[in-house]
């Protein structure tokens, strides 16, 4: 039998190393399941939603730096998929996007379902095109792959439920999808001398470090270490740089603790390493800046550079150690250090004064996990407040690793990335830290672990608030926020209602134990921890009417809370921008 233009599709992903698809089968896609199941090479995840599908993709290609793919059926099914494809998109991974379309007649007759993919994806997709004859397809695929792969994006393929079904036309193509071997970008000679002689002239030098270091960052501490230079890292580079690194002083951004926000303005001259670190009340405008990337459009795009260089920076730093002066004065690195310590005992504080009689503190809740987790574990986290409990509460130890929507910033996402997560590490344990706002958002989800056998470990901030929403509002002079109470939910009776194994929890008491027996189980569960709403985390840096704004705010709220808050404002470490 003649292979059809999907068995071909199946081949040059195989061909391509692909070895799972995250998918919602529909009409579109019945020539693209049938190659599948003849193939079965690929497996085929199946998702309740196709956002989870998305997401589940883009954490696999973050995990992995390799290429993941999604799929959706026409219409409805492939628009699904934009979230999920924007955050793969600004987090720079790879996914080839497959999006089934209708038969090639009825194009443009405004049929039931009919949406245009390459105009409706053009935003968020490097690459999308649309597949209208056989012999067009193996082309156009290698080229979203090629293009995905090299741009760190997503390749999107567009393909009518017809021309899928056609017979295929034998090409050439299947070689062309094979990963090549990444070169290494170097930097100029005098660039790099350049760059010694400005550090060499600083006292004080501070790195901020992200995402872009993966792979380098051993080599960006050891010449840290050289200059003694602190090392602050944004929250996508928490599990690079927080573990063996006696330089760190913490994370900066909003979300930010430690001694980060001060070392980062503070200092002669600030390193920026594979950052494109967006927030720029929290970049030096007058200080001189060094900005190393392999993206040149990144460069210069959030504060003026002395010194833009476009190379690798794992290659920049080994080049550097030679050139820097050993000899110079470690004042200011104790100084930060010193300022980071007092900091961590501040933020600390819920974690050792400990009211068994009050509502459970997120915060002791996220400490605990991380304290039980395996040191391997692959926690997702939600947008929202559990991102500032990851980011200050859960340590990176071991080989941990942490995604969530950090420069997208999707709501309920935790979930959904569990799934890429899980399906490709089967043995590894895998933590969803959700907010009861996120979870609600794709919680038919559930149901996915249940049926791929996906034991991931689903924690549930429950609050009955979106509570990043309402510090928001306060933050911003509100008297009371609006629009941000949640209906009271039993999400344990919502899974164990789907056959999930459950915990609820709303004391200290309760905690330890039942966090045990939930990371124990087989398969996957979850735990519906009721935590105190009133738990109020602060950036590192406010404006004065910021302050106020906060404080108006807790009119209505407990005691202990405002005046956690009052000391924080008055008498805390923290910078206050004015």
């Amino acid at each position: 039998m003649d292979k059809s233009v999907s068995d071909q599709v199946v081949e040059m992903l195989v061909a391509a190393g692909v070895r799972r698809i995250y998918g919602m089968a529909g009409e579109a896609l019945h020539p693209l399941m049938e190659a599948l199941q003849r193939d079965a090479r690929i497996r085929w995840v199946h998702v309740r939603h196709e956002e989870t599908a998305a997401f589940a993709a883009s954490a696999e290609a973050q995990l992995t730096g390799k290429l993941a793919v999604c799929c959706g059926s026409c219409g409805p099914g492939n628009m699904h998929l934009i979230n999920g494809l924007y955050d793969a998109s600004r987090s720079a991974a790879p996914v080839l996007a497959l999006a089934a379309h209708l038969p090639t007649l009825q194009i443009g007759t405004h049929y039931i379902h009919e949406t245009h993919p390459t105009f409706f994806f053009r935003e968020c997709a490097a690459y999308c095109e649309l597949v209208s004859r056989p012999r067009q397809m193996p082309s156009v695929l290698a080229e979203a792959i090629r293009t995905a792969r090299a741009r760190r994006g997503v390749g999107m393929l567009v393909l009518p439920g017809d021309v899928a079904a056609m017979s295929g036309v034998q090409e050439a193509g299947v070689a062309a999808v094979q990963a090549p071997v990444p070169p290494v970008m170097q930097a100029p000679e005098p660039v790099l001398r350049r760059m010694a002689g400005m550090l060499n002239g600083a006292p004080r030098v501070t790195f901020l470090c992200g995402i872009g270091c993966a792979g380098s960052q051993h080599d960006i501490v050891a010449l840290a270490q050289h200059l003694h230079a602190p090392v602050a890292y944004t929250l996508r580079a928490k599990d690079l740089f927080e573990k063996d690194n006696s330089n760190s002083v913490g994370m900066t951004g909003m979300l930010g603790w430690g001694a980060a926000v001060h070392a980062v303005l503070d200092c002669d001259v600030l390193v920026m390493w594979g950052t494109d670190f967006p927030y720029g009340d929290f970049l030096p405008q007058k200080g001189r800046v060094i900005q190393v990337d392999t993206d040149a459009a990144a460069l210069g795009r959030r504060v003026p550079l002395a010194l833009p260089v476009q190379a690798d920076a794992g290659y920049v730093a080994r080049q550097l150690l030679s050139l820097v002066s050993p000899n110079r004065p470690d004042d200011f690195l104790r100084a930060m250090r010193s300022f980071n310590a007092r900091e961590i005992a501040s933020i600390s504080l819920p974690l050792r004064v400990v009211n068994e009689d009050a509502p459970l503190r997120p915060e002791l809740l996220t400490r605990m996990v991380s304290d039980l987790a395996e040191p391997d574990a692959i926690f997702t986290v939600d947008t929202g407040t559990p991102d500032i409990w990851c980011a200050r509460y859960l340590q990176a130890l071991g080989e941990r690793r942490i995604l969530g929507s950090f420069n997208h910033g999707a709501m309920g996402c935790a979930l959904a990335m569990s799934v890429g997560a899980k399906a490709l590490h089967g043995g590894r344990q895998v933590i969803a830290l959700c907010g009861d706002g996120g979870i609600s958002m794709l919680a038919g989800d559930l149901l996915t672990l249940l049926q791929e056998n996906l034991a991931v470990k689903v924690l549930v901030y429950n609050n009955s608030e979106l509570d990043y929403a309402a510090l928001e509002q306060l933050r911003s002079g509100a008297s009371h926020p609006i629009g941000t109470r949640l209906y009271s939910t039993s999400f344990a009776a919502v899974a164990r209602a789907m056959g999930m194994q459950a915990w609820s929890i709303s004391s200290v008491n309760e905690a330890m134990p039942a966090i045990k027996e939930w990371l124990a189980a087989d398969g996957p569960a979850l735990l519906d921890a009721a935590v105190d709403r009133h738990a109020l985390p602060l950036p590192p840096g406010l404006t004065f009417m910021q302050g106020l704004g906060y404080c108006k705010g807790l009119g209505e709220q407990s005691a202990h809370a405002a005046l956690d808050t009052v000391k924080l404002l008055l008498f805390g470490n923290r910078r206050f921008f004015c």
